[in-house]
């Protein structure tokens, strides 16, 4: 008899993103009271998410594991541990293995950090054979107002048009380039490393909604994903600046790691429709 392979599950963490305005140590009391297997920690101006052992002693104190580090790619953190980006991705490394996270995710450069974007490919590449972390460029999206859109990052907005080891695929994203999704995964084929679950209406911003609340096919991603035994990390990377208080935050929170769980606990197509969130 031929023994079957058991493809590792994949792990559903909360993105330290998905609480504010409360800060990054809210986000691991709140993971470990709702039951998140770890975070995704998001560094930007907030200190204690620049701080690796401020990071390991929440992890050590809530329980709740530390699965990604999301590089310091944002235009407010262009100073966060450094002015160079190629400095910020070697800490990022630095601080996941001191972590224990195995991934790092990763913006495209902006258009005008000329140097970078020349060697933004080829360095990916060489950054990868590095180390044991995984660096997985993230699909982000044309900018727009009005009737304007700005090409903003480059190579370009859609990593896939490029050469990496690693991707990692946001739904919010997919909707404000107004991109299919499903395409955009078979297009990163066993290259999609990490995903950025949330979901968006198309509106042109980049609305990171409770996922089921828009036009992404949330559910059909993660029961593909189910099926193809993908044993990543899901990220709930959710907006939650509006909520009216701190328990309807957790509220939103807690709907996004039942409709994560349902869906990747099914084979695609399993779930009927009318049982959705």
């Amino acid at each position: 008899m031929v023994p079957q392979v058991r493809v590792p599950a994949a792990k559903v963490a909360l993105s330290t993103a998905s609480v504010y305005p409360e800060n990054t140590e809210a986000a691991f009391e709140i993971a470990g009271r709702l039951g998140y297997d770890g975070v995704e920690v998001m560094v930007w101006t907030d200190p204690v998410s620049q701080d690796v052992e401020a990071l390991r002693r929440l992890s050590d104190l809530h329980g709740v594991p530390i699965l990604a580090v999301h590089a310091p790619c944002l235009l407010v953190t262009q100073r966060v541990w450094t002015t160079d980006p190629w400095r910020k991705l070697t800490t990022a490394r630095a601080a996941a293995e001191r972590l224990g996270a195995s991934t790092v995710v990763v913006h495209p450069p902006f258009r005008w950090q000329r140097s970078y974007v020349r060697d933004f490919v080829t360095g990916m590449h060489r950054i990868a054979e590095e180390t044991d972390i995984t660096f997985a460029v993230e699909n982000m999206y044309p900018w727009r107002y009005r009737d304007r859109e700005l090409q903003a990052y480059a190579p370009g907005w859609d990593p896939t048009d490029d050469d990496f080891p690693t991707y990692t695929l946001d739904l919010s994203h997919t909707a404000t380039s107004r991109s299919d999704a499903l395409a955009m995964a078979a297009r990163m084929g066993d290259r999609l490393g990490h995903v950025h679950i949330a979901d968006g209406t198309g509106s042109g911003k980049d609305e990171h909604l409770v996922p089921g609340r828009g036009s992404q096919p949330c559910a059909e991603l993660l029961e593909g994903l189910a099926t193809a035994g993908y044993g990543g990390h899901v990220v709930a990377e959710i907006n939650t600046r509006r909520a009216a208080s701190s328990a309807q935050r957790e509220a939103d929170l807690a709907e996004a790691l039942a409709f994560i769980r349902l869906h990747l606990a099914a084979p695609a197509g399993s779930v009927p429709r009318e049982t959705r969130p």
